[in-house]
This record gives structure tokens, sequence and C-alpha cells, in this order.
């Protein structure tokens, strides 16, 4: 172990050591501090003239158990991702596959060849936990619309035809990808409304009347039912503006797919335009669905099926996404989600309300416009 990189590894286990002391027993995250060992041999495959002396640095995380660290092997430079849940997906699933491959790098390997842009892999440690790939900087292009809000027409032009684009390339999956072995069905689009129900108003100390309760649990079945029915798509499952990249020539390359499975085709149309981290006009939204609809050559009645399509999947997925920040805060003790949380159900309660004649959408908006905060 290099002197530098044993520096690190010390000094990130005393961090890790304090940081477990502040988290109770049921947040179990950073229980653990991982054996840097194995990427030794990675980096040394990677970059052969380095002989495997690298240096490492934490990068910042989201709300999974997966942990990044930029390592420097002279002037070269890569992204070891260390997830001690191994093939364990991060989100709830129904359907998953038995094989001990990581999802991760069976869905990478599944969009490479079908022409969409994903890291590089450098080399893989599974046993040990450790996957080494290509280093694609810090902008996302949530970072990157910050500093340059003039580019934001041209990417969100270049993400949705790009999802499009992929749409239709994963039209055929290969037997037995895990992609094509879990799906949104009614049973998992209902355990995410009561997801919603359970964090996003009880946890919050909201609780429903027993009729409300009623209304709630009906609606949630019928709106799971519906969106159940849908046709189903390659779904990356949260394609937003934190997990695209955007590369020096501007395109954009996808991260965080390890849960991809088989859902409407407006799925991450609503992840993407409904973002809980951005905030679009409803006329820039109808723009990009225009976008989409010609990159797959929709007809002129399919595009207008669209924006109900999407109005419905999102009443859905942003009640969900509500309740998963409060739980990410609650259960794995991050709480950087939480001044998400009013505006990303504020952007359910804002299409349920373009959607006043659907009477299902209709009870539900209702029942929560009693009890939600004004």
């Amino acid at each position: 172990m290099a002197a530098t990189e044993r520096q690190w590894y010390l000094s990130g286990a005393r961090a890790a050591s304090q940081n477990v002391m502040n988290l109770s027993p049921s947040r179990p995250t950073l229980n653990f501090v991982p054996e840097f060992r194995p990427l030794r041999p990675l980096v040394q495959a990677a970059f052969p003239d380095t002989r495997g002396a690298f240096d490492c640095t934490p990068m910042p995380g989201g709300a999974s158990t997966r942990r990044y660290f930029r390592v420097r092997a002279g002037d070269r430079t890569a992204v070891a991702m260390f997830v001690p849940d191994g093939p364990k997906p991060e989100e709830v699933v129904k359907g998953e596959t038995s094989s001990p491959r990581w999802p991760f790098l069976e869905v990478r390997e599944l969009l490479a060849a079908r022409g969409v842009d994903v890291p590089a892999l450098y080399g893989e440690a599974t046993e040990e936990g450790w996957v080494l790939l290509e280093d694609l900087g810090d902008d996302t292009l949530a970072s990157v619309l910050q500093e340059h809000p003039d580019q934001r027409q041209e990417l969100y032009v270049r993400a949705v035809t790009d999802l499009g684009r992929a749409q239709v390339a994963l039209a055929e999956l290969p037997a037995g990808c895990v992609v094509g072995s879990r799906a949104f069905d009614e049973d998992l689009l209902a355990w995410e409304m009561h997801h919603f129900r359970e964090w996003g108003l009880e946890a919050r100390g909201i609780v429903l009347s027993s009729a409300g309760r009623e209304v709630f649990d009906r609606v949630a079945a019928r709106l799971a039912a519906r969106i159940a029915g849908l046709p189903r798509v390659f779904v990356h499952r949260d394609y937003q503006s934190r997990n695209l990249m955007v590369r020096g020539d501007g395109s954009l390359c996808w991260i965080d797919f390890q849960d991809a499975l088989l859902g409407p085709r407006i799925y991450d149309l609503v992840a993407l335009l409904n973002d809980s981290y951005q905030r679009f006009e409803r006329s820039f939204v109808e723009a990009r669905l225009d976008d989409y609809a010609r990159s797959v050559a929709l007809s002129p009645s399919e595009r207008g099926a669209l924006g109900r399509e999407f109005d419905l999947v999102t009443v859905q997925r942003k009640l969900k996404d509500a309740g998963r920040f409060v739980f990410i805060d609650r259960v794995k003790g991050n709480d950087s989600f939480l001044r998400f949380v009013e505006p990303t159900i504020a952007k359910a309660m804002a299409s349920a309300a373009r959607l006043s004649d659907d009477e299902d959408v209709s009870a539900l908006s209702e029942t929560l416009g009693r009890v939600l905060p004004r």
C-alpha cells in the first residue's frame, strides 16, 4: 500500500468511525470501512505504467449505501465504487433474479451494447465490493445548469432525445436479462403510494381520517392498476439531473441505472421533467414532450395522450419521491433531501389539478388537500 494511500485509508477509517458513533444502530450505511487493497490490481491493470500505486479521495454520495472514491494514479484518474450490498437492488423491486452478478454491471453492459453512453468499466472485484470506472468528472446536468442556465434547452432536448432513442434500441431485451425480470406492476406501484402515506404523511404527524384512509387506499389501488396497464418499455427509474453527467462535448452519460426495469414509456420523462431538483414551466415540459414524440415517431393521437399520461404518472411518482425523502432521513440518517419534500408534493398536486376531470385523481387530491400543510 502506497504511503499516501495508507495515510488516506487511516484518516478515512477514523472519520468513518466517528460517523458511526453519530448514527443509531438502525442507520447502517456507515457501519463499515472499505478495504482498499483489492483496488490495487484493478488500478494496475487499468494503468499499467503506474505499477498499481494510487491515491484515493472520497467523493460526495447520494441516498444509497454506495460510496465513491476518486483514484489518482500518476496523471490518470478513475472512480472506484464500493457497493456493500453487492447485487442487492437499491430500490424495492419485484421479480428480482437470483443471479450473483451485480445489476449495475449487467445493465451497464446492456446499455453500452445498445449505444447508450455509460461509464467505461476498467475492472471489477465484486467479491470484495469494488468496481473501477471511468472518471466522468463532477459535471452533472444539475451542476452545469447552475453555472450555465442558458444551456438548459439544449441539454434537455438532448436528454429526452437520448431517452427516446434508448427506448427504441432496448425494445427487445436479451433472454434472462435482469431488466426484463422486474417491472412496475400493480403491487409495486401501490407499495410506493403507501410508502408516501407511511413516510410523507404519518411519519410527519399527518394522519388521514378513517374516511380519508378509505379513499386513499381505493385510489392507490386504482392508480397502480392503471399505470401498470400502460405499455412497458425500458425504464432507467431515476433519469434525472443528478444522474446525467455532462461530457466536455456536451453529450450526456447515464449513471445510477442499476435499478432499471420495465415500466411506462412516460416514467423516465416524469423523473426528468418533473425532477425534484429543478423547476420548469409547463410550456418547457410540453416542448420537451414534443421532442420525445419526434424521437420515437409517435403519431399525433399518441402525442395527444402523452400529456395526460405524464400527469397521471407524476401524481404517483412524485408522492412516492416525497415519502422516500423522509424515509432517507429517518432510516438512513441523511436529511439533505428534506428540503425537497414540500416542493415535490406540490408537483404532484399541480399535475392532479390538471386532471380534475379524472375521478380517481380528483378524489385523491381532495383527500390530501384536507390534511397537507398549506
